[in-house]
């Protein structure tokens, strides 16, 4: 199922993320953990793509899985900032083989050693050649927060602009702690002609000390009241476990309220916490 037709329905969607191993030996491993929570019945699962195509056969055999074994629809992650065109359009034709109709296309991290391959810049470039290689549902990300290395909000709003140009059907933003910037973030896109679904990215933090981390390298702000429970539970595993999925409930309590139908969990490769998520929603996912 292509997600563009997910989306125009009226029912709430939950999805959840997952990462392909990086060496052959965590395969079976990382994929019991993405089957176990396709086992779920999310309305779909995203499926990451390695810095430079590490992943990728991984990318594509997961994706695969879980959508023969359990029919749950697969968004598979491409990136494009390390790949050369020919690794691109490889990836593509796997892709097709395998019978995934989904792409979420990125233009991926910069390595510390610079660029790798010289094929593309920015995603809308990777959006627009996918566009012409095949059918698929094209997703792209955005930032309620900016990108880090946009000059303003703005300027990175018509940078989406280009996106949805280019053939991107829907973004899936990247996590954010604060409800109120995803709201207003939204109002800015509409204003500017941005009328694609948006898909709101939520993860629920079990580890304090990983998201200080990640909230330095994608710019996203910490609440005070997340602060306050980070330092309150951080040094208590399972605390910290329980307070961030309810952290992680809340949000998506009030974004299903405030009219944002579609939400997707970075789950991390744990089925215990997708499981929990899900709980916590049951009668509110019903629609």
């Amino acid at each position: 199922m292509k997600l563009s037709s997910l989306f125009a329905k009226e029912k709430p969607t939950l999805s959840f993320e997952v990462f392909p191993p990086k060496t052959y030996d965590l395969y079976e491993k990382v994929e019991e953990a993405a089957l176990s929570i396709a086992a779920l019945s999310p309305d779909y699962m995203s499926v990451t793509y390695g810095a430079g195509g590490g992943t990728s056969q991984y990318t594509v055999s997961i994706a695969e899985n879980i959508e023969k074994k359990y029919s749950v629809p697969t968004l598979a992650h491409l990136t494009c900032v390390s790949s050369t065109r020919e690794a691109v359009h490889t990836q593509l034709e796997a892709l097709k083989k395998a019978g995934i109709e989904n792409i979420l296309a990125l233009r991926g991290d910069i390595p510390k050693e610079g660029r790798l391959a010289n094929d593309y810049q920015y995603a809308s470039e990777l959006i627009r050649e996918i566009t012409l290689a095949g059918d698929f549902c094209i997703g792209g990300a955005c930032y309620p927060e900016g990108h880090l290395e946009s000059k303003s909000l703005e300027d990175d709003i018509v940078n989406i602009g280009k996106k949805v140009e280019a053939g991107c059907a829907f973004l899936t933003t990247q996590m954010f702690f604060n409800n109120d910037i995803l709201y207003s973030y939204i109002d800015k896109l509409r204003k500017k002609g941005i009328f694609v679904p948006i898909v709101a990215g939520i993860m629920p933090i079990t580890n304090a000390k990983q998201i200080y981390r990640s909230c330095e390298l994608s710019g996203t702000v910490l609440p005070k009241r997340f602060i306050r429970i980070a330092e309150r539970y951080g040094d208590n595993p399972d605390a910290m476990k329980q307070a961030g999925i309810a952290y992680a409930t809340e949000q998506i309590i009030d974004l299903y309220a405030s009219g944002i139908k579609n939400v997707h969990v970075y789950s991390m490769n744990k089925p215990d916490v997708a499981q929990k998520i899900k709980d916590n929603l049951s009668e509110i996912i019903k629609g």
